[in-house]
Formats: structure tokens, C-alpha cells, sequence
């Protein structure tokens, strides 16, 4: 059966399936070249654009000819401008810009085009830039993370009750999206904010724009090599585990367990497969995304989180959240 139409599958519907990488390829171009930001406050014409960024005049008026045909673009004669409702969503600093994860899909999809390798080999294919470069690559995906985040962490964080601690220890916790999002929930706690020390500047600058640095302590590090820092009463894993294999996360876990204070919590953030491992959709193609990202990572039921928080010493461990996305949550207690 066809899942997108429930309906039984055709050659013309299996074909149209084939071609669906056509739009999001467009759209890829179009974040990679920060097309919407450039033409968000102006109109300009193909050769102007392309006169003042050192682009071929034809790769230009072609991607942009397509953006208009997709009705990402408004076209009038020979100009081209941004319609109103995607300027706050595709140009950069927009209210409620997806720009960053839009660059991050980008990425995703210039591995994704090398699935079959990745399955004959076993590892991700070699890592592309985009024509940004790595380090911009890596700020749109933390970025990113907060376009994903920031509209539900309040709500997310809700299901770990009761929702009071001393101290956060929020484990590569980014730029901090879920951190603040912590500390505005429980005004007496503090918290600790554990990541590669290239994060850690984006996760101050955040933390000062929402007026709760005082409340924040950074710590550089990386998880898989470094120990955690000890004496919180609660930990957050979000959207860590699926990068990791299964002993990898027993490893995890463990150093989470010595960081606790005893009773102390931890709560991951992950999408959780039911156990076909077909459902929910979004966890199976998430898989191919960690297939073509990562060494070892994939996706997990709840049965075998279980597993590896019992063996690496936690108890109680129960589903607080489960929505068939990202944002179900699992918790176990250090005993």
C-alpha cells in the first residue's frame, strides 16, 4: 500500500515517490546560497545577484526560475523577490525562522543520497560540507536544534513530574534551548550545561539574551570521553542516544549515574520505536538518517533503554512521554 495516499501503489504514484528529492533539492540550493535572506529586503534580477556573490549567471537564473515555479519566490519581469509569508520563516533572524534546520536538512540530504553505499560498507559516507563550510554547517545545526525545540520545550518538560530540582546537568545540551527552558520551570534551580567547548559560546549568548547566565554554569567537554560534572539531582539526555550504539549508551548512562547525587533522575529525550521497529514511520527513517550519519547510532524501543539504564545501575525507569516523535521522554531513578 502506498502510506502516503493509503492507497494501492501505481507505477505513476512509485515514480512520483522516485522524483520527491526534486523540490527539497531546490529548496537545499536555496538555504545553502542564503537566497532569502539576500533577497528578503530587495528585488534583483538574476545577473544582479549573481554580479554581486560571484555566481554563474545561468546556475542562477535556472535555481531561481525553479524557486518562482515552487512558489518560493515571487517573480515580477526579470526580478525576483521573497513572498511575505517566507521572509520570516527563510531569511535569517526572521521571528519563527526554520532557515537553520532548512540548512541542516541540506546536509542531511547530501548524505542521504549515499544510502546504498552506506549499506554496503556499513559506515557513513564521507562527511560534504555545504558551500558555507563546516563551521557555519555546524552553527545551522545547532541552530537548528532550537528551530525544532524552542516552540515545545515548555510543554515537553511538563511530563517529568514532579519538575523541581537543585541542579540540571543538561548533557550536550547545545546552545541551551532545553537548559532555559528548565530554569524558567523551576525559578529555585540551577544548572549546569555540558558540551564541546565550540558550543559552549552559544549556549552563553543565549543564556544572556534570556537574563539567566547567573543561573548557568557552562562546562567544556565531550561526553564520550570525559567524565560528567558531578552533584545534580536531575539529568537531561535530549536527542542523544540515537548517535549512540547500545554499549556506547550503557557507557553513557553509567557516567550520568556516577555524575547524580543519590535519588537523583535522569530523563531522555528520544524518539522510541515500538517493537517491529516499523513504527513510528518517523523513527525508521530517522534510522537511515543515524545509518548515514553516524558509526554506530540508530533508533531504540523503550524495552531495550530498559536495558541498558538497568545495567548501567538505574531502577524505576518508566515511559513519562510518548507522542511517536522526538519529544517522548523516558526517566529512571539512581538509586
Amino acid at each position: 500500500m502506498n502510506p502516503q495516499l493509503s492507497e494501492p501503489w501505481t507505477a505513476d504514484s512509485v515514480l512520483e515517490l522516485s522524483r520527491a528529492y526534486q523540490r527539497a533539492a531546490v529548496l537545499a540550493a536555496a538555504v545553502d546560497l542564503e537566497i532569502f535572506t539576500l533577497l528578503a529586503s530587495q528585488a534583483l534580477p538574476a545577473a544582479e545577484l549573481a554580479q554581486r556573490h560571484g555566481w554563474d549567471l545561468r546556475g542562477t537564473t535556472v535555481l531561481l526560475d525553479a524557486l518562482a515555479a515552487l512558489r518560493l519566490l515571487d517573480k515580477e519581469h526579470d526580478r525576483y523577490f521573497v513572498p511575505s509569508e517566507l521572509q520570516s520563516l527563510l531569511a535569517a533572524h526572521g521571528p519563527g525562522s526554520v532557515l537553520a534546520m532548512a540548512q541542516h536538512q541540506a546536509n542531511c540530504l547530501r548524505r542521504w543520497s549515499q544510502i546504498a553505499r552506506a549499506v554496503q560498507t556499513g559506515a557513513p559516507p564521507p562527511e560534504v560540507p555545504s558551500v558555507r563550510g563546516p563551521e557555519r554547517d555546524l552553527e545551522s545545526f545547532i541552530e537548528a536544534m532550537d528551530n525544532v525545540s524552542a516552540p515545545v520545550a515548555d510543554d515537553v518538560i511538563a511530563a517529568i513530574k514532579p519538575l523541581s530540582f537543585r541542579v540540571l546537568l543538561d548533557v550536550g545540551g547545545g546552545s541551551g534551548t532545553w537548559t532555559l527552558a528548565f530554569l524558567r520551570a523551576c525559578p529555585a534551580g540551577r544548572a549546569i550545561l555540558f558540551d564541546l567547548p565550540e558550543v559552549i559560546p552559544l549556549a552563553v549568548r543565549r543564556a544572556s539574551s534570556a537574563g539567566l547566565q547567573s543561573r548557568l554554569e557552562c562546562v567544556p567537554g565531550d561526553y564520550n570521553r570525559d567524565e560528567l560534572p558531578k552533584g545534580a539531582d536531575l539529568a537531561w539526555i535530549s536527542a542523544i542516544v540515537h548517535q549512540n550504539s547500545r554499549r556506547q549508551n550503557q557507557e553513557l548512562f553509567g557516567k550520568v549515574r556516577r555524575a547524580l547525587l543519590p535519588g537523583g533522575r535522569i530523563a531522555i529525550r528520544e524518539i522510541l520505536m515500538e517493537e517491529n521497529r516499523i513504527s513510528p514511520v518517523a523513527g525508521a527513517l530517522f534510522a537511515i538518517n543515524m545509518l548515514v550519519g553516524t558509526e554506530r547510532g540508530g533508533t531504540y524501543t523503550a524495552g531495550e533503554l530498559r536495558q541498558d539504564l538497568e545495567l548501567a545501575g538505574f531502577q524505576q525507569v518508566q515511559v513519562a512521554r510518548d507522542d511517536g516523535s522526538m519529544n517522548s521522554i523516558l526517566t529512571a531513578v539512581r538509586p
